[in-house]
């Protein structure tokens, strides 16, 4: 459903979001990263993010569930973009970090726990990652698409089966203009060493 949202708005999303300045998150994010860390851009949207890390010379791997982003953030970046949704993505790959940029939102609250578990399974021990809900305790639909919204209880929850530790959360608003009074829970996970 959500996809569809995004294949079907895929102009007015990217028009609306690819200038958005998230460097705030960047900032906190980054200092934790190794040089050169290869980063798993996870719901890439517009490809925004993952041109501001390639730009500071990390590696990315970006993946998009909707294929009509996707294609507007190949263009961006200049590399390709799988997609798949998180369910289905495989990887060998081992990654410095991940960076889910509210985008895990789309994920329906009873298959979080199974996500987060793989995903946490593509990360070195030790690695980092950055997610962002809408900031609740309810899941929601709104104009075609459905959120899982997350406050510091349901993320203790969420990440239950998998080998992640809470390294900080904080709470912002929006970063879109007019929307500042939305409040998003921003989190820094860890991979924890077997």
């Amino acid at each position: 459903m959500s996809i569809d949202f995004y294949n079907n708005h895929a102009d007015d999303f990217y028009q609306s979001t690819v200038d958005v300045d998230v460097s705030p998150l960047l900032d906190r994010f980054i200092p934790f990263l190794p040089i050169s860390a290869h980063i798993l851009d996870a719901g890439c949207g517009s490809g925004r993010d993952s041109k501001a890390f390639l730009k500071q010379g990390f590696q990315i791997t970006a993946i998009d569930a909707s294929k009509a982003l996707g294609k507007k953030a190949e263009n961006l970046i200049q590399q390709p973009v799988e997609i798949t949704t998180f369910q289905d993505f495989e990887t060998t790959d081992k990654f410095d970090a991940i960076w889910a940029c509210a985008s895990l939102l789309h994920v329906p609250s009873h298959e979080l726990n199974d996500v987060f578990k793989k995903l946490s399974n593509c990360l070195v021990d030790g690695g980092v990652f950055y997610c962002s809900f809408k900031y609740g305790d309810d899941d929601i639909e709104r104009n075609g698409r459905s959120f899982t919204n997350c406050d510091e209880n349901r993320l203790s929850k969420f990440i239950a089966n998998a080998s992640l530790s809470i390294k900080e959360t904080w709470i912002t608003g929006d970063l879109r203009p007019g929307r500042e009074d939305e409040k998003w829970l921003n989190v820094i996970l860890e991979k924890n060493h077997d």
